[in-house]
């Protein structure tokens, strides 16, 4: 895991001092909160939760100490622990400033995993100070992740918790790195046609993580003889007398010889040192197919361009996301202590290490799913010299690698609830991760590097130049702002706001563009009575010079709407970009998140009445708007009746509809007409109503009969749901123009905005 620096340098991701420093504190200060799983409305449910009730289960624990994952959050709870002795980038800055770093690690847990990380920071740097707190800490919690403690105390503390407690425990710092590098090596090695225990290996950094690694690639099969090991001074050697009994493990007999020399010949070189220390004359001297690793962050040894070009035929990893093989933590740490707390291990052994070390480098192998291929668009995923490791969006590392952990864990008999059947667990994990969080996380990722461009007519508010700014920032798009560019200028002067590649537009500025735009307009308009004159006014007007902008081409998409009503914004749209072939309705998808999953209603924005041909037509769009977005549409059509057992017209609608799109869909999972709860509950519709598609799942894809049941439903799930709203999508154009609900917050803008982009690539 990479941490940014303290200084004004900018990262890949071109994160900004004042917008981190806001994302923090802006709402309720921090990144965490604690919220309740059970109802606390009522008299009786405080009694319940607390006094007399909670006496019952505090009863039941102190008879039988293992109910305590019976009737707590124990099983599910995983400490991250710091001292802030040596968080990375930043060194030494102490247990209070390490705080947001720990509170990120443990969002890491939750949305990775569904694992409730809760920080603790400790301010104490004796090793025997340091673990007294945390063996204290022991009833509170299911596991225990140490993080950003400075070696050599970092061993000595993992070592005597380990021993001394029965909960998992893991220092991340220096077994995340060991094993997602170790996933990495073992591809890269075959891909080299070389193995471990006959290659030179030459280890550049002496620290927690370097001595992690050093410890997994000997159980691969190293061989002492062949290591290399530097620190800051030089090679470890037995006759140096200033080395700790940690890296007197790893010296090597005889005199140092500078790390130039020793990488004559060598079959890898991996880098847990300082940016810049390797240079390109280092890995022109290796070996024929050398390896490569250099994960210094946030600038690593030698910089993959730069080892590319020494030696085109280097196999390389990185800790960067803008390079292939980022050796990221990620992959492995939340799904290590999945399936650990699973199986109430007692301890993270050196076989459940391994057991997600080689589960990571099988998984490369495996055919990228399609999810994951649109995900990372424009990136060939197949296993090679660019595809050693897999990517961190990749859903199916939760399920790999917690089952091999699990399993290793069963085992090695270090489980106090072993798992018989490993399927049935698969199966647990796979309803574990939900939809919901991840879905915006995937779109984005899918956006990026796309060089689309989007334009905003509404150039002139600080909410849409900050979005700009945001996909700038993160890759996802170029924009161009319409307005007065004095205006403009002066708003990114004040709000220091800076917008690469940005373009900022007059409509008057370039009069022959603005002439052959009404030009254009007046040859498709003038037989519904529109003159030249009044065409020249109307794309004049910033929405329809950004809808012209589109339609010819000059841009990608369109976002709109931030400070007017949402029918005068999108009339522009529907009078200047075609319809969709076959498409007669055009309608608007609103995207709900919820921590479990991810819904699609419709038509939230344009239809206040629609037909039954309509409804079809709406449900079509949708469909295939869902499909797009990489998940399967279980359509429901919606009213108060249930197939039928309330006699009216709009039910009766609802159900004509249905039975046009299973006739011509017989494909589809699709029915109605349905009561909306009855749609959510698989359970239900099995034992009243088992003939309908969608009582394996249940429905994510709603239809509506109205307009108005459809805005109210999404605006209160929003408001007093808590559900975050993405959209609305305009369906039905065949441009990706879209109009965003009045006064949308600068996320709500880039949200659409993603959504956009990704829509432009549908059709690109």
């Amino acid at each position: 895991m990479g941490y940014f620096t303290a200084t004004e340098r900018r990262t890949p991701m071109s994160i900004r001092k004042e917008d981190a420093l806001l994302y923090h504190k802006q709402g309720r200060p921090g990144k965490i909160e604690i919220v309740p799983t059970v109802p606390v409305a009522t008299i009786r449910d405080l009694a319940l939760a607390y006094s007399p009730g909670v006496a019952y289960p505090c009863l039941e624990i102190a008879e039988n100490p293992d109910t305590v994952y019976d009737y707590t959050a124990r099983g599910n709870l995983v400490a991250v622990i710091s001292n802030g002795t040596a968080v990375l980038g930043l060194g030494n800055i102490g247990p209070l400033a390490a705080k947001p770093v720990m509170e990120g690690k443990a969002i890491l847990f939750k949305k990775y995993a569904d694992i409730d990380g809760v920080d603790i920071e400790i301010s104490a740097t004796d090793v025997d100070e340091f673990c007294r707190v945390v063996k204290a800490l022991e009833p509170s919690f299911g596991g225990i992740n140490l993080e950003d403690i400075k070696a050599p105390e970092a061993f000595a503390i993992e070592e005597r918790l380990r021993a001394e407690m029965g909960i998992p425990i893991m220092h991340d710092d220096q077994h995340g790195t060991a094993i997602i590098s170790a996933a990495g090596l073992v591809n890269a090695l075959e891909l080299a046609g070389k193995s471990f225990e006959t290659a030179k290996l030459i280890v550049s950094g002496a620290g927690a993580s370097a001595r992690a690694c050093i410890q997994m690639y000997l159980a691969l099969g190293l061989r002492l003889e062949n290591l290399w090991v530097y620190d800051s001074k030089g090679l470890l050697t037995t006759e140096r007398d200033d080395l700790d009994q940690y890296k007197l493990e790893f010296a090597r007999s005889g005199p140092s010889v500078p790390l130039s020399e020793a990488v004559q010949g060598a079959d890898v070189l991996v880098g847990l040192s300082r940016a810049g220390l390797f240079t390109p004359q280092m890995v022109q001297a290796m070996a024929k197919n050398p390896v490569v690793f250099a994960l210094a962050n946030p600038d690593p040894e030698i910089g993959y361009p730069e080892a590319k070009a020494a030696r085109p035929d280097v196999i390389m990893a990185t800790g960067r996301s803008d390079y292939p093989n980022q050796v990221n933590n990620v992959l492995g740490f939340p799904y290590i202590f999945r399936g650990a707390l699973d199986v109430r291990a007692h301890t993270i052994n050196e076989e459940m290490k391994m057991a997600a070390a080689l589960a990571i480098a099988r998984l490369t192998k495996e055919p990228t799913p399609e999810l994951v291929a649109q995900i990372y668009a424009g990136e060939r995923l197949v296993f090679g010299p660019e595809y050693l490791i897999p990517k961190p969006m990749d859903p199916r590392l939760m399920i790999e690698v917690s089952t091999a952990v699990a399993k290793a864990a069963c085992e090695t008999g270090v489980a106090r609830k072993p798992i018989d059947d490993l399927e049935a667990y698969r199966a647990q994990l796979i309803a574990r991760q939900g939809g919901g969080p991840a879905f915006m996380r995937t779109l984005t990722t899918r956006a990026k590097g796309s060089q689309k461009t989007l334009v905003f007519p509404e150039g002139e508010d600080y909410k849409i130049l900050k979005a700009a700014q945001i996909l700038a920032d993160e890759g996802v798009a170029n924009s161009i702002l319409l307005g007065r560019r004095s205006r403009i200028e002066k708003l990114l002067k004040e709000y220091k706001i800076d917008i690469p590649n940005l373009r900022i537009l007059e409509p008057d500025e370039d009069r022959a563009q603005l002439e052959r735009f009404a030009h254009a307009y007046h040859a498709s308009h003038q037989r519904k009575g529109v003159t030249y004159q009044e065409a020249l006014r109307m794309v004049w007007q910033r929405n329809y010079y950004g809808c012209m902008l589109v339609a010819e081409g000059l841009a990608d998409g369109l976002i709109t709407g931030l400070t007017r009503n949402y029918h005068r914004s999108v009339k522009p749209l529907l009078d200047i970009i075609p319809r969709e072939p076959g498409i007669d309705t055009v309608s608007g998808l609103y995207i709900l998140r919820s921590a479990k999953d991810t819904y699609f209603f419709a038509d939230t924005t344009m239809v206040p009445d629609p037909t039954v041909d309509q409804l079809v037509t709406i449900a079509r769009a949708t469909h295939r708007s869902v499909s797009r977005l990489g998940r399967q549409p279980r359509i429901a059509l919606l009213s108060f009746s249930n197939f039928g057992t309330s006699r009216h017209a709009l039910p009766d609608r609802m159900a004509k509809a249905s039975a046009i799109l299973r006739r011509d869909h017989p494909d589809w999972i699709v029915d109605g007409d349905l009561q909306a709860n009855l749609a959510l509950r698989p359970d239900l519709l099995s034992e009243f109503f088992p003939f309908t598609a969608l009582h394996e799942k249940g429905a994510n894809t709603f239809i509506f009969p109205g307009l108005a049941s459809a805005n109210i439903a999404y605006k209160l799930l929003q408001e007093i749901g808590g559900l975050e709203a993405v959209g609305p999508l305009l369906q039905g154009l065949s441009k990706p123009v879209h109009v965003l609900q009045m006064g949308a917050s600068v996320r709500e803008i880039v949200n659409l905005s993603t959504l956009a982009v990704v829509d432009a690539g549908w059709r690109s």
